[in-house]
């Protein structure tokens, strides 16, 4: 037991001495990088999601693509599947001026779909799911859930950035205005999570009930607050502070950020899964995937409330990152783990989430323009990170990300691109933020 206290101590310390060899990557090295990532994401979005994904007979976007990229059968339409792609395109309209008209086009198309399709016309808000034709499905529930709110905000919000479009307004504003007035808990901060379709939150369960009942659409027992929830509403609300000056925007950006900040995360750098209406954690797992995302949304949402350089945050958002690289890293081949105890010296679930591995890219060269001037640490991850997503995580027959690998990049599963909750905007939002990162790197400036 000593001996791994003083293992752990002296990997701590580590971080806090300068790397004898931290020199600065070769701008021809970050210039290579930049230019496959940019590759693999502009075929992979004009190649096989767009246009493909518009269903102009029913609407929406198609959920549902064999490893080929086949279409399947669809099930319904997803408001979170249906928002990442609007929001995707829109990002991507912004980032390739040479794809910029087409890509608007299918944003426009994507929130036209919010705007009507999955839009609660009788009593507000958004409907969690409805049938692939656009309605709604007696079958398929009608509750509604703040992370799938959440995502149509965030979508709507990248469109309106791209080209003011009169409905993307629209549905942040009444995104927004919904999270306000019927999910909004004045008492504790934060959100209620579970809403009835008429606009009441669902904060109690019958414990005599099964488990199914008692259980909000995200699996999540009735009354509680989730990370996931929270760290979505984040990003969202960070996204409409952007478009949107007005002073409550900003107080509910600065509540939520200060949550997922000083509740959710906790020393020595893990996230709360699961928490009582009041804050007080109920026990959980550490998802290293989580962990990494939030570190970079942390330091987003910092720069929207104009504050980039916030060193609570970055403190913060750092501790989090080193502690997914001390317990949920694969030194051996590179990559996240899925799940673990927090202090444990192994992850218990060694899977490679698709999602996972293209947040950690992210963050790792988010904390290397931050840190990388004192150590190397985040590049080499960096770099071993980059070379496990091209060798294991990308199809290299068909294109695109695999959703799950084994730790050494064995496929699971049939490789399907698409389900309603796997989608672009993961890979497609580090890619282009890889981009502009390593663009920078290539200049000099970072």
């Amino acid at each position: 037991m000593a001996r791994q206290h003083i293992g752990r101590f002296i990997a701590l310390m580590s971080l806090f001495i300068p790397a004898a060899n931290a020199a600065p990557p070769k701008p021809e090295e970050a210039r290579a990088i930049r230019e496959r990532v940019e590759t693999l994401l502009r075929d992979e979005l004009t190649k096989h999601w767009y246009p493909q994904s518009l269903d102009r007979e029913r609407g929406g976007f198609h959920q549902t693509f064999g490893r080929d990229w086949s279409s399947l059968p669809d099930e319904n339409r997803f408001i979170v599947y249906q928002a990442r792609m609007t929001w995707t395109a829109a990002a991507f309209a912004g980032f390739s001026a040479k794809d910029r008209d087409t890509f608007a086009s299918y944003a426009e198309y994507g929130i036209n779909y919010l705007d009507t399709a999955m839009r609660d016309k009788e009593f507000g808000g958004f409907h969690w799911v409805v049938g692939v034709k656009g309605e709604p499905e007696a079958r398929l529930g009608d509750e509604k859930h703040v992370y799938g709110t959440a995502f149509a905000l965030y979508a709507a919000c990248k469109v309106y950035e791209m080209n003011h479009h009169p409905v993307a307004r629209k549905v942040a504003k009444d995104a927004f205005d919904w999270l306000e007035k019927q999910a909004h808990d004045v008492k504790h901060g934060g959100y209620f999570e579970a809403v009835s379709r008429k606009g009441e939150p669902v904060i109690s369960f019958d414990a005599n009930a099964p488990v199914f009942r008692r259980t909000d659409r995200l699996g999540v027992y009735y009354g509680f607050k989730s990370m996931n929830s929270h760290i979505h509403l984040l990003e969202a609300l960070a996204e409409y502070a952007k478009i949107e000056k007005a002073p409550i925007v900003a107080e509910r950006l600065r509540e939520t950020l200060t949550l997922v900040r000083d509740k959710i995360a906790v020393e020595p750098g893990a996230l709360n899964l699961y928490l009582t209406r009041d804050w007080r954690a109920t026990p959980a797992h550490d998802s290293f995937g989580h962990d990494v995302e939030t570190a970079y949304l942390l330091v987003d949402a910092s720069a929207a409330l104009g504050e980039p350089d916030d060193t609570k945050t970055w403190t913060v958002a750092r501790n989090l990152i080193d502690h997914a690289l001390d317990f949920g890293w694969d030194d051996e081949y590179g990559g996240f783990y899925d799940k673990g105890d927090v202090f444990a010296g192994r992850a218990y679930d060694t899977t490679k989430v698709w999602w996972t591995q293209a947040e950690g890219l992210n963050a790792l060269l988010l904390m290397h323009t931050k840190f990388g001037e004192t150590t190397d640490r985040y590049w080499s991850a960096f770099l071993k990170q980059w070379s496990f997503i091209e060798k294991h995580q990308l199809d290299p027959i068909h294109g695109g990300w695999f959703g799950e690998v084994t730790r050494e990049g064995k496929l699971i599963g049939d490789g399907r691109k698409a389900t309603q909750w796997k989608a672009n905007y993961h890979t497609g939002r580090a890619l282009m933020n890889v981009a502009e990162m390593l663009r920078t790197i290539e200049k000099g400036n970072h």
